[in-house]
């Protein structure tokens, strides 16, 4: 079995909501007719619109939605009925093959089929710093950032998605894409996101530990992070 990742784009006029709802009712039907397993799509939405200031960009115009899916194969040869499928739904879009790693499962909120998941989930999108060879960034991004991103937030699930190849020719080149959900308090008030309700000091010490260790991995201006409401069929 293959994971794949796949970003979409709606028409630069069409409205969000619109695009969010079209989406979430017809993209696992025809995805799933085709072959695709364990749906999951991210995009945003009235609850995690509230977190824009926890927005980042590249600077390209960022995508409008994000879905992740399992397939036996991911070879172009096998995935003729999936990429019609998101064709059907986008203006544009493109994909990778990744390699999961889940690192916190989600046991506080078990996502229910078709339902939004409580909460809301903040998407990165990585790429690799010009200052470091890949193997170098990613000991730094795996082997020691993880246990500061554990250590320092208040995030009930968190997944590590290498990415192994990309399946469309004009995919971003991101190296990882990360998923990390929050409870909604953790979008507006930093106190909760950085697991220090109530104690400043805490809230100082995880913070400033956090972006020592994220300055170590990623240039700042280089990767995209979007707060998203996570939908799961």
């Amino acid at each position: 079995m293959e994971k794949v990742i796949c970003l979409l784009w709606a028409e630069e006029d069409m409205d969000r909501e619109q695009f969010s709802a079209d989406l979430l009712a017809r993209l696992p039907v025809a995805l799933k007719a085709a072959g695709a397993r364990q749906l999951r799509i991210n995009l945003e939405d009235a609850v995690s619109a509230r977190g824009a200031a926890l927005r980042q960009s590249r600077g390209e115009r960022q995508h409008d939605a994000m879905v992740q899916f399992w397939l036996p194969s991911a070879n172009a040869l096998f995935r003729t009925g999936i990429d019609a499928a998101l064709g059907a739904q986008a203006a544009r879009w493109c994909g990778w093959v990744v390699a999961e790693s889940t690192i916190i499962a989600n046991s506080a909120h078990p996502a229910v089929a078709a339902e939004r998941t409580p909460g809301w989930s903040q998407t990165a999108f990585l790429t690799v710093p010009q200052r470091l060879s890949h193997a170098e960034w990613l000991s730094l991004w795996q082997d020691r950032h993880t246990r500061v991103a554990i250590e320092t937030q208040a995030n009930f699930e968190y997944v590590q998605n290498l990415v192994v190849r990309a399946i469309t020719p004009d995919a971003p080149p991101y190296a990882a894409i990360v998923e990390e959900c929050f409870e909604e308090t953790a979008l507006t008030d930093p106190f909760a996101f950085f697991d220090a309700v109530g104690d400043p000091a805490k809230f100082k010490a995880n913070l400033d530990r956090m972006m020592e260790s994220c300055d170590a991995f990623i240039d700042r201006g280089t990767i995209d992070v979007i707060p998203t409401g996570q939908y799961t069929f």
